[in-house]
């Protein structure tokens, strides 16, 4: 993670404007534990194009791992709305398994109340 960093780091000097070196600079940040540092660079990605579920995906995770709920699960219903969710199953890849399982319960009870709430209505 360390040398993926320092190589997306020139590549983000080279070029501010590469998404994709950034999105790789975050994913080295959360593989080194910089959690806050990660968030800080998607939201600046974020901040130039709110509709790449790539990014949003991993700031919900980056949410829920801080333990505001509300805040992921705002982000991931943007996901859904967008309807780009294929960027999800790469994405489950690069989180640590702990924060995999996290998020993977953090949906499943999300989809259990929402399939609740409509059996109910």
């Amino acid at each position: 993670a360390p040398g993926v960093f320092q190589l997306a780091s020139l590549l983000v000097e080279l070029d501010p404007s590469d998404e994709a070196s950034r999105i790789l600079c975050a994913d080295a940040l959360y593989q080194m534990g910089c959690v806050e540092e990660a968030h800080k660079l998607l939201s600046v990605a974020l901040s130039r194009n709110p509709q790449r579920s790539p990014i949003l995906a991993r700031l919900a995770l980056l949410q829920l791992k801080r333990g505001f709920m509300y805040d992921g699960n705002q982000l991931l219903k943007k996901v859904i709305r967008i309807g780009d969710t294929s960027c999800l199953l790469p994405i489950m890849d690069i989180f640590k398994d702990e924060d995999r399982r996290l998020m993977q319960r953090h949906c499943h009870v999300r989809a259990l109340t929402i399939l609740k709430n409509k059996q109910e209505d």
